[in-house]
C-alpha cells in the first residue's frame, strides 16, 4: 500500500479478508485506471498526508475530544455492521459504489478501495480523461443510473465540471453525496432521513462538534463554497442553532465579515491577497475544499495562529467514511424495496355513464398511465422493461431471478359454465376483479390475460379486452398486433414447415453425397458442422466432429431424414380465419419437379409453437421444447423433430422477445399483462405460465394473481389443472366461476343465441323457470371444479335486463351446489366499484385450505385419460375411436409419448361434441376422431368429432365494422 495513505487506512484496511482485485464496470480513455500508483501529476510540492499526522491540527480541540481515527473507524465500524445484518438476510447482497473520475487522482481511489472494502462494499472507477466533456459525463452518469448491479454514484471531477445539468443526471436514490435538487430540496425541507446528506458537509459539522466547539448561537461564515456544498453546510449549521453567512474572496466587506465569525468554513483556496489575519484569533477554520467530488488537493492552511484549524485532509478523509455510511443506507433502501409491498399505485378514476357508451368511447375516454410510470408503481426496474410506445411494455425474465426468494401472492383462476356464441364476460369479470382488489380494496393484484387472435376480432366474436368499465386500455393496441407475438409465431412456424417440406425435395432429388456435402459445404476449403449437427450426430451415436472422417453409412444416416409425406402434422399457419385454407395442395409448381401434397393451414393461435410459448419457463426451456416438436415419422415410424431438421435455433432466434410477457393496464390503472393466446377449443387455453410466475413475485404475498381459463370450465379449466399446473408446479387457490342469467336460460332450453341475431324475448324478460332449469350446468361445472380441490366463487354477470329475483336465484342454487359463495358484478357498467363484494368473497375463499389434485395420473394409457376426462368432467357414458385415432395412440405409445398429460379438442359450445346439445348431455359417446401430438408442448390433443383448426368467416364479419379515421387515425368500429 501506499505509504501516502493515512495511517487510520492502513491500520483499518486486511487485505486477507478480501482477496482479488476490486470489481469495475470500464476503464476509459487516457487517465490510469489503477487505484494506487506513484504520485499523480497536481499533488508534488501541495501538502501530503503523513502516516504520523493523519489527523493532527494545530491547537485541534481538548484533550478529552475524540481523535480523528476514531471518529473514522466508528463510522466505518457502524457501517460494516449494519452492512453484516443485511446480508444475513440477503447472503447475495454486496452494495456496488461507482465512482466516475475525470482526471489522475489515485490518491483519492486508494482512500475510497480502502474504506469500502473494509466495510465490506465493491467498489468501481470509470476513469475519463480529465479534458471530459459534460456530454461525456452525463453519457456515463446514464448508463451507471440504468446498472442495477451498481446502488450509488459520485462524482470525482473538476469544480468547473459541476453544472446543474451534469449533478442532476445523478439518479436521487444513488446520488450517495446529496448533489441533486431531489436530495437537497429534502434536507431544507426537513426530511434528511429520507435523503442522502453531502458527506464533507457532514464530516464538517461532526469534526467542529467533536473538537468540543458548542454550535448553537455561534456566527458561521461559509466562504468560496459553491453550489450543492453551500447549501448543505448552510442547511446542517442552521439546524444545529447558527447563524450562517455566505461570501465569496471577492465579496465587498468581507474582513468585517470574517471578523463577526465564530467559525470560517473553506470552501475553496484563499487567494493569496488574503491576509490570513483577517481570521481573528479565537475562530475555528475548516478546510473544506479537498472534498471528494473535486478530487484534487489545492493550496494550502490559511495561517496557524488561530485556535482551532481543522485541515481538508481530515474533512475529507470522515467524509469518505460517511460517503460509505451513505452507501449502506442506499443498499438497505434497495433492498426494501425488492421486498413485497403494497404498490404504491396511482389509479385512474372513473366516471360512468348510464347509457354506458361503446367499448372503444369507453377505452379513448380514458388516458392510460405511460407505461413506464405504472412499471415503476409496482416494483419494475427500468432495466426490466422494453417500452413499445406509451401504453405497452415487455417485462424481461431476469425479474425472476432478482425476486427468487419473495413469496409468491395468491393465484386466482377464472372459468366459466358452458358459453352462448356470445361470450359470458369471463375476461371482463377478470379486469373488474383486479379493478375492485387494488382500486378499491387497496390490494396488489395482477390480471393476466391472453392475447387475441385477429381471426375472432375481424370474424364474429370481436376483440377480448374485455368490455365496458371494465377493460384493458388502448383497445385498440390490445386487440391488434399488440408487439407482434403471434407474427413471431407465424413466422416461426411456417419456417419449420418451409424446411419440412424442403428436405423432403431435396432428399428426393440428390444422391447421399452430393446432399451431404450440401448439408456440410466448404467454406473457405473446410467444412465444419453447425452446432446443431453435432448435435443430430450424437443422436445418431455418431461421436465424431471432423466432417471428412465419416463413412459413407454415417454421411447417408446423418444426411437423411427419410421424412414419411403421409405423417407430416405440422402445418402452415396464418392469423386471419380462412376456410378456404382447411385443405389445400402445395408443391404444384414447377420448380417442386412433381412434389406435391395434400396440407392444410391452421389458425396462427393453434400452432404448437403458442402452445410452448404459454408454457414455458425461460428461454433454456423454451429452446429445448421448440426442439423437441414432432413434425412427422420417418419410414421407419421414428419420429422427426425440429431438431433433426437443424431449425431449432433460428425458431428461437424469432421466439426471443416474443416469450416476454406484455405489460398494459386496465381502465382504472392497474396492472395487467397480456401474453400467448392459444385458444381452449383446439388448444389449451391460457396465458403464460411466465406471465403468471412473474406477476405472482410482483404482488408480493398478500397479492392476487388473476388469469383466465378459455369458454367453459369442462374444457379451459379442465387444461388449466390438467396441463399447465402440471407445467408449472404452482397451485391455485380460488377458482372463480362466471355465470349469466342469459346462458343459464339457453341452458334450461331457450331459444338458440347466435351471435348477430337480435335476443328472442325469453332472454330480455323475467322467466324464473328458464333460469332455474339452465342451472344444472352451473351445478355440473362448480362440481368439475371440485374435482381438482379447489375453492369455487361463482361471479354473476350481471346484465341491465336481469331481474332482481333472477339474480336471487342463481345465487342460491350456486350456493347449494357447494359454491364458497356466489355473487353478483356489475362490472360492467360502473368499473371496480361494481366486483368489490366479488373481491372480498375471493379474498376470504383464499384463505381456505386448498387441496388440489390432478384429476388423472399422467402414467395411466392415452386411452384411460382420454376416458377419464369424457365420463368425468363431460358426463360421457363412453369413449369411441376411430381407427386412425387408435393408430395414432399405438404410434406415440411406441414413440414414448405415452406419458404426456391429454389436451381435448372438443367444441366449447356444449360439454358433448355436439354443439346443439345444451344442459348437462347425459349417455353419450364421445368419438375420438384423431389424435396429434405436441411434443414439445408437452401434450396429445384428440380431435373430438369434426373439430376444425380454422376458422371461417360468417356471412356478416365484424370487419364491416372497422375503419379508419384518416383523419385522426383513430380506429372506429372495434368491440
Amino acid at each position: 500500500m501506499s505509504a501516502r495513505l493515512p495511517l487510520v487506512l492502513r491500520q483499518l484496511r486486511r487485505p486477507q479478508r478480501f482477496p482479488g482485485p476490486p470489481r469495475r464496470l470500464r476503464v476509459l480513455g487516457r487517465s490510469s485506471s489503477s487505484g494506487g500508483g506513484g504520485d499523480p501529476e497536481g499533488l508534488r510540492g501541495q501538502r501530503s498526508l503523513r502516516d504520523d499526522q493523519a489527523f493532527s491540527s494545530p491547537g485541534l480541540g481538548s484533550p478529552e475530544a475524540p481523535t480523528k481515527d476514531s471518529i473514522v473507524r466508528e463510522v466505518i465500524q457502524n457501517s460494516k455492521e449494519v452492512l453484516s445484518l443485511l446480508q444475513e438476510k440477503n447472503p447475495a447482497f454486496k452494495p456496488v459504489l461507482a465512482i466516475i473520475q475525470a482526471g489522475n487522482d489515485n490518491l483519492m481511489q486508494e482512500i475510497n478501495q480502502n474504506l469500502a472494502e473494509e466495510a465490506g462494499l465493491n467498489i468501481t472507477h470509470v476513469c475519463l480523461p480529465p479534458d471530459s466533456s459534460e456530454d461525456e459525463i452525463i453519457d456515463e452518469i446514464l448508463k451507471i443510473n440504468e446498472d442495477t448491479r451498481v446502488h450509488g454514484l459520485a462524482l470525482q471531477i473538476s469544480v468547473d465540471s459541476f453544472s446543474n445539468k451534469v449533478l442532476n443526471a445523478l439518479k436521487p436514490e444513488k446520488d450517495v453525496d446529496g448533489v441533486t435538487d431531489v436530495n437537497l430540496g429534502k434536507l431544507v425541507r426537513g426530511d434528511a432521513p429520507e435523503c442522502f446528506v453531502s458527506p464533507v458537509a457532514k464530516a464538517a459539522i461532526e469534526l467542529v462538534e467533536k473538537s468540543g466547539v458548542i454550535l448553537d448561537g455561534k456566527k458561521v461564515l461559509v466562504i468560496g463554497a459553491h453550489g450543492p456544498l453551500e447549501a448543505a453546510l448552510q442547511c446542517l449549521f442552521q439546524r444545529k442553532g447558527s447563524m450562517t453567512m455566505s461570501a465569496q474572496w471577492k465579496t465587498p466587506q468581507l474582513q468585517g465579515k470574517l471578523q463577526e465569525a465564530d467559525i470560517v468554513v473553506l470552501g475553496s483556496p484563499k487567494p493569496e491577497e488574503i491576509p490570513a489575519t483577517w481570521i481573528p484569533p479565537g475562530a475555528t477554520v475548516l478546510n473544506c475544499f479537498h472534498d471528494f467530488l473535486s478530487g484534487k488537493l489545492r493550496g494550502g492552511s490559511p495561517g496557524a495562529h488561530m485556535s482551532r484549524l481543522i485541515a481538508e485532509d481530515d474533512v475529507s478523509l470522515l467524509a469518505a467514511a460517511l460517503r460509505i455510511q451513505n452507501m449502506v443506507s442506499s443498499g438497505r433502501r434497495w433492498l426494501r424495496e425488492q421486498q413485497h409491498r403494497r404498490w404504491r399505485l396511482h389509479c385512474l378514476k372513473l366516471q360512468p355513464l348510464s347509457p354506458v357508451p361503446s367499448d372503444i368511447e369507453i377505452s379513448r375516454g380514458q388516458t392510460p398511465k405511460a407505461v413506464d410510470v405504472l412499471a415503476k408503481e409496482i416494483g419494475l426496474l427500468a432495466d426490466e422493461i422494453e417500452i413499445y410506445g406509451k401504453s405497452k411494455a415487455k417485462v424481461r425474465l431476469s425479474l425472476l431471478e432478482r425476486l427468487k426468494d419473495q413469496a409468491d401472492g395468491k393465484y386466482v383462476l377464472v372459468a366459466g359454465i358452458t358459453p352462448t356464441p356470445l361470450g359470458e364476460g369471463k375476461s371482463t369479470v377478470t379486469i373488474g376483479l383486479v379493478q375492485a382488489l387494488t382500486a378499491h380494496l387497496k390490494v396488489n393484484s395482477f390480471a393476466c390475460l391472453r392475447q387475441p387472435s385477429q381471426g375472432p376480432t375481424f370474424g364474429v366474436k370481436g376483440g377480448a379486452a374485455g368490455g365496458g368499465y371494465a377493460q384493458v386500455i388502448p383497445m385498440e393496441e390490445f386487440n391488434l398486433h399488440l408487439t407482434g407475438d403471434i407474427h413471431a409465431i407465424t413466422a416461426a412456424n411456417n419456417l419449420l414447415a418451409a424446411a419440412i417440406d424442403t428436405r423432403i425435395l431435396h432428399e428426393n432429388t440428390q444422391t447421399d453425397k452430393a446432399l451431404y456435402n450440401r448439408l456440410v459445404p466448404l467454406v473457405n476449403g473446410v467444412r465444419e458442422f453447425s452446432e446443431i449437427q453435432l448435435s443430430r450426430l450424437k443422436k445418431l451415436g455418431i461421436n465424431k466432429t471432423d466432417p471428412s472422417t465419416l463413412t459413407e453409412e454415417e454421411m447417408r444416416k446423418f444426411a437423411r431424414l427419410n421424412i414419411d409425406p403421409s405423417t407430416i402434422t405440422w402445418q402452415r399457419v396464418l392469423d386471419t380465419n380462412d376456410r378456404f385454407l382447411r385443405k389445400i395442395t402445395i408443391g404444384q409448381g414447377n420448380t417442386e419437379k412433381g412434389y406435391s401434397r395434400q396440407a392444410q393451414f391452421d389458425i396462427a393461435v393453434a400452432s404448437e409453437i403458442m402452445a410452448v410459448l404459454a408454457l414455458t419457463d425461460s428461454l433454456t426451456d423454451m429452446k429445448e421444447r421448440l426442439g423437441r416438436m414432432v413434425v412427422a415419422s420417418d419410414k421407419e415410424g421414428q419420429p422427426v423433430t425440429a431438431e433433426d431438421l437443424g431449425v431449432t435455433g433460428a425458431l428461437t432466434v424469432l421466439m426471443k422477445d416474443a416469450i416476454k410477457p406484455n405489460l398494459m393496464q386496465t381502465l382504472e390503472g392497474t396492472p395487467v399483462f397480456v401474453h400467448a393466446g392459444p385458444f381452449a377449443n383446439i388448444a389449451h387455453g391460457n396465458s403464460s405460465v411466465l406471465a403468471d410466475k412473474i406477476a405472482l413475485k410482483l404482488v408480493g404475498e398478500e397479492g392476487f394473481v388473476v388469469t383466465e381459463a378459455g369458454f367453459g370450465a369442462d374444457i379451459g379449466m379442465e387444461k388449466f389443472f390438467n396441463i399447465k399446473c402440471r407445467a408449472s408446479g404452482l397451485v391455485p387457490n380460488v377458482v372463480v366461476l362466471v355465470a349469466t342469467v342469459r346462458a343459464l336460460k339457453m341452458h334450461g332450453g331457450g331459444p338458440n343465441v347466435t351471435a348477430g341475431v337480435p335476443l328472442k324475448k325469453e332472454y330480455t324478460e323475467e322467466n324464473i323457470q328458464l333460469v332455474a332449469d339452465g342451472c344444472c350446468n352451473l351445478q355440473k361445472q362448480i362440481q368439475i371444479a371440485q374435482l381438482f380441490g379447489v375453492p369455487v366463487v361463482v361471479a354473476l354477470n350481471v346484465f341491465k335486463t336481469d331481474t332482481r329475483a333472477e339474480i336471487d336465484l342463481v345465487c342460491e342454487l350456486a350456493k347449494r351446489a357447494g359454491a364458497f359463495d356466489a355473487v353478483p358484478c356489475y362490472h360492467w357498467s360502473v368499473g371496480g366499484k361494481g366486483s368489490v363484494d366479488l373481491a372480498r368473497a375471493v379474498r376470504e375463499a383464499a384463505h381456505k385450505r386448498s387441496r388440489f389434485q390432478f384429476l388423472y395420473d399422467v402414467q395411466l394409457p392415452v386411452v384411460e385419460k382420454i376416458r377419464t376426462i369424457a365420463q368425468t368432467v363431460y358426463g360421457a357414458k363412453d369413449i369411441e375411436l376411430s381407427p386412425g385415432a387408435q393408430s395414432k395412440i399405438d404410434r406415440y405409445t411406441q414413440q414414448g409419448f405415452g406419458n404426456l398429460p391429454i389436451c381435448m379438442a372438443k367444441t366449447h359450445l356444449s360439454l358433448s361434441h355436439q354443439p346443439e346439445k345444451k344442459g348437462v348431455p347425459r349417455d353419450f359417446i364421445l368419438p375420438i376422431s384423431d389424435v396429434r401430438a405436441s411434443i414439445g408442448a408437452g401434450f396429445i390433443y384428440p380431435l373430438v368429432g369434426a373439430m376444425s383448426t380454422m376458422p371461417g368467416l360468417p356471412t356478416r364479419p365484424c370487419f364491416y365494422d372497422i375503419d379508419l379515421d384518416t383523419e385522426t387515425e383513430q380506429v372506429k368500429g372495434l368491440f
